[in-house]
């Protein structure tokens, strides 16, 4: 959960105010204090409130701009599989609040210093994945078909090409982006589908004592084997080595499919899932940083573009079908190549 300035506005401090009588109400106490938590990538924001004898999170969700209900459901399945989430102390969808247990401060990220410290987290964070694979239903989440994906990657053309970049496809460049996408939406849909976090990483797992916890879990959906794993290896934030990647990749195989999780039976097919899926993600992820940028002033995102740019460039480079789509973004990045586009 990142920090962040809070609007101080007129209807800010008077949204402050409603927030501070409805936790008085729910807590049958005033808070000490009531201190900006942090914000993420949405229109979501936090509040620690100190009370006297523990502190507590305040989730502050405009009910105009976001649905408290699926994060309140899948909260709830969470707990029953097991799962260490942040408990739910109060709740009220109609105003967009919800008190939740805070669970501290401490990230994953900035523990994952060098390989040999970040091996032993990554495995934890595996574990964690495989319970959750193996353990919630997800036939009732929508489901992350062909629409939902394309729907995502034309984020990448609209805002990072669009707007990032400032160029327009021309016709030739729209029909290899568009037969490009295809070809993604096309492997990604073969995969096998069971419960997707879809935002599994580093940002999103707290060490709460030697354990982790999981946030961030209302947009989860039926959706492909592979992609919560390459989010957490191929993560927008910190990246590392092949041979780390590939290593991490092999023990989480090994240990889905020891339970019951159907991964594909040959870890080569796994494994190049895995790649494809990552392209569909950090296509997305490329649009979502500009447009956190340009459209929301967010401008820390902008640092991680080349990461994961890096994603893509790579997967384009090592799978003959995605050449075209490799030379196109080289072209709208000034690296061009002399050879012309084909399939």
């Amino acid at each position: 959960m990142q920090q962040t300035n809070v609007n101080d506005s007129p209807n800010a401090d008077a949204r402050r105010q409603t927030l501070r009588h409805w936790l008085a109400t729910v807590t049958d106490t005033q808070p000490l204090s009531l201190e900006a938590g942090g914000s993420d990538a949405s229109v979501r924001h936090y509040w620690r409130a100190r009370l006297p004898d523990r502190s507590v999170l305040v989730m502050d969700a405009d009910p105009a701009q976001f649905d408290v209900a699926p994060f309140l459901a899948r909260q709830a399945e969470l707990v029953a599989a097991g799962i260490r989430v942040p408990a739910v102390l109060a709740q009220d969808a109609a105003q967009g609040f919800v008190l939740l247990e805070d669970l501290g401060t401490q990230e994953l990220t900035p523990l994952l210093d060098g390989p040999a410290v970040a091996r032993d987290w990554y495995l934890k964070a595996i574990d964690l994945l495989v319970r959750m694979q193996a353990g919630l239903a997800s036939a009732h989440l929508p489901v992350f078909d062909a629409g939902f994906q394309r729907r995502e990657m034309e984020i990448c053309r609209e805002w990072y090409v669009g707007v990032h970049l400032g160029c327009q496809l021309d016709e030739r460049q729209l029909a290899v982006w568009e037969r490009s996408l295809a070809l993604i939406v096309a492997r990604n849909t073969a995969q096998p589908m069971l419960f997707m976090h879809r935002d599994y990483h580093s940002r999103n797992l707290m060490v709460v004592g030697n354990e982790l916890a999981v946030l961030d879990f209302q947009d989860a959906v039926h959706g492909p084997v592979a992609y919560d794993l390459m989010s957490l290896l191929r993560d927008a934030y910190i990246d590392w080595s092949e041979d780390f990647v590939l290593d991490l990749a092999i023990r989480y195989w090994e240990r889905a499919r020891a339970e019951g999780v159907p991964v594909h039976a040959d870890f080569g097919d796994f494994y190049a899932a895995f790649e494809w899926q990552g392209l569909q993600r950090h296509l997305k992820v490329l649009g979502l940083f500009a447009r956190l940028k340009h459209r929301d002033g967010k401008d820390r995102y902008l640092a991680d573009i080349p990461r994961v740019f890096g994603y893509v460039r790579a997967v384009c480079r090592r799978y003959s079908e995605l050449t075209p789509l490799g030379r196109l973004l080289l072209d709208l990045h000034g690296e061009r190549e002399t050879v012309g586009y084909t399939f």
